[in-house]
């Protein structure tokens, strides 16, 4: 991506909060750009925590690689560790993805680290990978969500996802319904967010 777009597309947040964990701050800003093969190693770490059938170093390395996948990474700036030369290190806070099908665009692996939830980091995702795909053509995006996470629902339907359909029994660990939300028109439903 040019610099000029990556910029373009790249939202700072600021942080609300002291909480540590893990080295991560949630003082720094926070900024959003398309996921790189040397963020996997951490990108993998939040979908252990965030979910209980995660992907692995060898998927998201293989899916990166699709023309049809885009994945978008919330990365924190300042303060981060040094690696061994000395060279600040970027800590990724945040992951999201989506695989473009024609118009349809289904978007999966949104997750936080649970030490910046509640920042908006989500919503930010979400708001880039939804323009860029727009962008390439994508009019309507689907996605699926356990049932009783309210928080992530409330969300999606933020942007204007609306429920059309269950899965029984679809999430593991613990078994959950989950619901499939789509948004068919973003332009309509929440334009102001993409634009």
């Amino acid at each position: 991506m040019s610099s000029s777009r990556q910029s373009m597309f790249s939202t700072m947040l600021p942080g609300r909060s002291a909480r540590r964990e893990k080295g991560i701050r949630n003082t720094m800003p926070i900024y959003i750009r398309r996921m790189r093969e040397e963020d996997i190693p951490q990108v993998v770490e939040i979908e252990k925590i965030a979910f209980s059938r995660p992907w692995s170093k060898s998927v998201f390395k293989a899916a990166i690689l699709l023309p049809y996948m885009a994945f978008y990474v919330a990365v924190q700036t300042g303060g981060a560790a040094e690696d061994r030369t000395g060279k600040h290190m970027e800590k990724i806070v945040g992951m999201c993805g989506v695989k473009k099908v024609f118009e349809d665009g289904e978007i999966s692996n949104v997750a936080v680290h649970p030490a910046c939830r509640g920042r908006g980091i989500s919503r930010r995702m979400l708001a880039v990978l939804m323009r860029e795909a727009g962008d390439e053509g994508v009019t309507s995006f689907t996605l699926e969500v356990r049932a009783g996470n309210a928080p992530a629902i409330c969300l999606y339907e933020s942007f204007g996802f609306r429920t059309e359909g269950i899965r029984p029994r679809f999430y593991e660990d613990p078994v959950e319904d989950g619901l499939v939300m789509w948004l068919r028109n973003p332009a309509d439903a929440a334009g102001s967010q993409f634009t």
